[in-house]
């Protein structure tokens, strides 16, 4: 899960990027990668505002959707998508846009799998958690990698509905060097206008530095406290541990010269500290439904980069021991 919350406001974009470019119709075919809550999501929007978009999902959850459609379940109620299906064995032809929202565990078969979509002007934009994932993309696909940042509170069901919550999802994305190029505008009249918070970034770099974390410190509070954000916050003590907690986490991006603002911790330390709040990260569903975590993608990468910028972070690594351990037991059986 990913999370809009008021410390990633005000964020670097580039000025009329997106302005003209969102108002044209486009005929660009959109290939997204995982129907999960992020894929399934993002992916459905950018349906129903007749983008020509086309879901690359496993055999499995291809046999469901095909049944149920593509249903998302939110405040104002159900809807469904009867989306356009592809898997592994039937890609054939590159699309333009390639859309990358699988957990990390699951990213070494993605890449074999969309091989196959990638042509000499695709653009592959991820989705995952931390910045590893950066490294295997642009050494498997140089020249195609865009970097991308998506906020929203959802989650996949156990029926496979994508349960979607919060004012507004957002996405934003950027050349990793950070130019406002062709082939960005190109994507943004693809993705803008789509029925979520659309942006063009020119540091896209330090906006998935800054999920990275919001995600951190979110997982290591919960997991470490087994509680959603507003439990630990409710008891004495746990305001000062998330306070600790992000502390770390944002030393960190500042050492790897990526700062959050004085308002943006701030506003994560207030959003943590929030009595009765009721979020928890995916990572904490996860750890409670006795599923495999994304510890090593996010929270054992980022006490990595702390210990070779000098930097201690001892709840991250209390964190990273403690989801380790976790990860050996046996797997619920869904």
């Amino acid at each position: 899960m990913t999370s809009t919350t008021p410390e990633h406001a005000g964020r670097r974009t580039a000025a009329g990027a997106v302005s003209e470019l969102s108002a044209r119709s486009t005929t660009k075919r959109v290939l997204v990668v995982g129907a999960g809550a992020t894929g399934g999501y993002f992916g459905a929007r950018l349906a129903q505002a007749g983008r020509d978009v086309t879901f690359l999902v496993r055999p499995g959850r291809a046999a469901a959707l095909r049944t149920t459609g593509l249903r998302l379940s939110g405040p104002d109620g159900d809807e469904a998508v009867i989306p356009r299906l592809v898997t592994a064995q039937e890609l054939a032809d590159p699309y333009d846009v390639i859309l990358l929202a699988v957990k990390a565990e699951a990213l070494d078969t993605a890449l074999t799998d969309v091989t196959p979509a990638v042509g000499e002007s695709s653009v592959i934009i991820p989705f995952l958690n931390g910045i590893d994932h950066l490294k295997a993309l642009t050494e498997r696909f140089p020249g195609s990698v865009l970097g991308g940042v998506v906020r929203a509170v959802a989650h996949l069901a156990a029926d496979g509905a994508v349960i979607f919550g919060g004012p507004t999802a957002v996405m934003e994305i950027g050349e990793l060097t950070g130019e406002v190029s062709d082939r960005v505008r190109a994507a943004a009249g693809v993705l803008a206008s789509a029925g979520f918070a659309f942006s063009v970034s020119d540091d896209i770099r330090t906006a998935m530095w800054h999920k990275w974390v919001f995600i951190s410190t979110v997982s290591v509070i919960t997991c470490l406290m087994t509680g959603t954000i507003g439990e630990v916050a409710a008891v004495p003590g746990g305001p000062d541990f998330a306070a600790a907690v992000l502390e770390e986490t944002t030393a960190v991006a500042a050492g790897a010269k990526h700062p959050l603002s004085a308002a943006q911790v701030q506003g994560l330390r207030t959003m943590m500290t929030q009595e009765g709040s009721p979020f928890a990260p995916s990572m904490y569903r996860d750890m409670t439904d006795q599923r495999p975590t994304e510890v090593e993608h996010v929270l054992a990468s980022l006490s990595s980069a702390a210990t070779d910028l000098d930097i201690p972070t001892p709840l991250v690594d209390l964190a990273v021991l403690r989801l380790r351990v976790h990860n050996r037991k046996p797997v619920t059986p869904s």
